[in-house]
């Protein structure tokens, strides 16, 4: 058997348990595992896109996106205003801190740095922070929809991949992601159809009609993620965004659709819980 295929498998099953038992067993446990995937994801994009005309500190960046999950964790959690206001001001100090590190760095392209910075914390830190209030529905401690959110991701890869290496002949998107075809596409979107339909049933908490709309929003935000990552490994010059999941490249390899999806369906559910 294939090494790669070995190591892929092993190091993808390892990944799934950490995420899902995370999720259902611990809020703390959730809190500890987020908390590190924010600051390796963080690190790598700034690795990335760190070149000669931009430098942004792996540290300062680091630092922000982990305070601001603590500062929504702590908010969703419902832990004492007080305490989780203190976190938010530390973000707003460490955020302003760099602004006024480049102001008087006498860098060459200041703007650069900043543009880059205030990118990795909108592309990356706000999009996990929010997935504490998909953890937290409604004030309350409900795994359920954040594990469908990781699955409904899952299963639409995976679908999609066996759907389009088998019949894809007609391209998503060529000028960003030359392989995704539109058949792998509409083989993830009809995937993700079965996994709405079986929270509908193991976990009747909403109408077939909201699992069924929450399953899509995951396939064509997580698909948009997707090519929004592609783009930017097109545009550093890279194939993968990193090495560090064997057999899987990095780590914005493996969350990349999340990170456009999860603030959509945080939307979603709150949109949901107002108008119906």
């Amino acid at each position: 058997m294939n090494k790669n295929f070995i190591q892929r498998t092993v190091a993808g099953a390892v990944l799934v348990i950490l995420i899902l038992s995370s999720i259902w067993f611990s809020k703390y446990g959730f809190f500890v595992l987020f908390c590190i995937i924010s600051a390796l994801l963080t690190a790598e994009f700034h690795k990335l896109t760190n070149r000669s005309d931009v430098f942004v500190p792996y540290i300062v960046a680091v630092c922000a996106s982990v305070v601001l999950f603590a500062a929504f964790f702590l908010y969703f959690a419902g832990f004492e205003v007080p305490f989780y206001k203190y976190i938010f001001i530390l973000y707003a100090v460490i955020v302003l801190g760099f602004f006024l590190y480049e102001l008087f760095k006498k860098s060459e392209n200041p703007i650069n740095n900043l543009a880059y910075f205030v990118l990795g914390q909108v592309y990356i830190a706000l999009p996990l922070s929010l997935l504490n209030g998909i953890l937290f529905y409604n004030d309350v401690w409900t795994p359920v929809f954040l594990i469908a959110l990781f699955v409904t991701i899952w299963l639409n890869d995976t679908c999609a991949y066996l759907v389009g290496s088998k019949f894809g002949k007609h391209s998503l998107f060529k000028r960003v992601s030359p392989k995704k075809s539109w058949e792998g596409f509409i083989g993830g979107a009809f995937g993700a159809l079965l996994s709405g339909c079986l929270f509908y049933c193991v976990v009747p908490i909403h109408s077939l009609w909201f699992w069924l709309i929450f399953v899509e929003i995951v396939v064509v935000f997580g698909t948009f993620g997707d090519l929004l990552e592609s783009l930017l490994k097109r545009t550093v010059g890279v194939k993968d965004s990193g090495h560090i999941i064997p057999g899987h490249g990095g780590m914005l390899d493996r969350f990349d659709s999340l990170l456009l999806s999860s603030p959509i369906i945080y939307l979603y559910m709150y949109m949901y819980l107002i108008f119906v």
